[in-house]
């Protein structure tokens, strides 16, 4: 998995720029990207060429995807309906008496309040099958009813995620109402191919003069910060983002794995005092993912696609260049070890 998600970061775009850690007592690399719009000769050569990434992400037109449908909706919809039989921490067996659904998609929990899904990973024999729940698996039992979805995981995109904070299955958590989002993507997607991918050299020019001089970052690859608590690289990231947005008019997503609740808080009040978060107006600069450090592995492991999802949509069809930053890749690594 984790090389799957590596491999799209490396291939998704030609930028990818930097990231920060914030482990306390431990000096851990992160990686951060740019996700940048592919020069391919043309915006049309582009269209056609991206046979990979641009066209598996390319989101639906419907402001309702499938995974949001409730469960009787989707049983009507001729969508097969299993049970639970197994439950073992956030790993859930689920046995159907239909059609199995494929690997990736995504079943949801008839009757849970906040809504609970499970992502399928492995087929077991015997009409079951082993997923990876996104949320915490407490009270469930078996015999619970489960519904597949007929999708992977789908979330929002575009540019009503800018300035918002949602989670793993693209659901808001900042307390401002649901994202009035006219786009889903699935957040499973193919790399481009390397015929689709930029190879001019070129230097991001942050407005850090520091950085430009000493360690300037190359659009097109990933940069990892190094630095303890405290030391500011928070700070860091708000300039860049500030910066490329103002020099650049682009747009900045940032994927919070693993983070401590209290850090992806501060951060995002910080934004807001920066004025890279606007609260009243559209003028907002960045998306914001949290899976933060009480989520299930399932949900820190997945958030890094999630994040890599909205990035990928501005590129592709926003024509935007774009700065992602995934705080950190370690704890990304580590939940997949989970």
């Amino acid at each position: 998995m984790a090389s799957r998600f590596l491999a799209r970061v490396s291939r998704t775009a030609p930028t990818l720029l930097g990231s920060s850690t914030r482990i306390a007592h431990r000096f851990l690399p992160a990686v951060a990207s740019t996700v940048r719009q592919n020069s391919i000769d043309s915006v049309e050569s582009r269209k056609t060429v991206h046979t990979t990434a641009a066209q598996l992400a390319t989101p639906t037109s419907t402001p309702a995807d499938a995974a949001k449908k409730e469960p009787a909706k989707a049983a009507a919809a001729g969508k097969s309906k299993g049970r639970i039989v197994a439950v073992i921490g956030a790993v859930v067996d689920v046995q159907f008496d239909e059609k199995l659904p494929p690997i990736l998609n995504a079943l949801e929990v008839t009757g849970r309040k906040p809504r609970l899904i499970l992502e399928v990973a492995q087929h077991l024999g015997d009409s079951i099958v082993r997923t990876i729940a996104m949320d915490g698996t407490e009270g469930l039992v078996r015999g619970n009813e489960v519904v597949d979805t007929g999708n992977s995981i789908m979330i929002p995109v575009g540019p009503e995620t800018l300035g918002r904070i949602m989670n793993v299955i693209g659901e808001p958590i900042d307390e401002r109402g649901p994202i009035p989002a006219k786009h889903f993507a699935s957040i499973h997607a193919e790399a481009p191919a390397f015929v689709d991918m930029s190879v001019e050299q070129e230097i991001l020019v942050t407005g850090i003069k520091v950085v430009d001089l000493l360690a300037p970052y190359a659009k097109g690859g990933k940069i990892g910060l190094f630095g303890g608590a405290g030391v500011g690289k928070t700070v860091l990231i708000m300039e860049l983002i500030n910066n490329v947005a103002k020099a650049h008019g682009g747009y900045s997503v940032f994927a919070g794995v693993g983070e401590r609740t209290r850090e992806g808080n501060d951060l995002y009040h910080e934004m807001i005092e920066g004025g890279v978060i606007d609260l009243k107006g559209n003028n907002s600069k960045v998306s914001l993912v949290y899976g933060q450090m009480n989520e299930p592995p399932g949900a820190r492991a997945r958030v890094c696609l999630t994040g890599l999802t909205v990035a990928e949509y501005f590129r592709d069809q926003e024509g935007q260049d774009v700065l992602l930053f995934i705080d950190n890749i370690f704890r990304f690594t580590q939940a997949g070890s989970e």
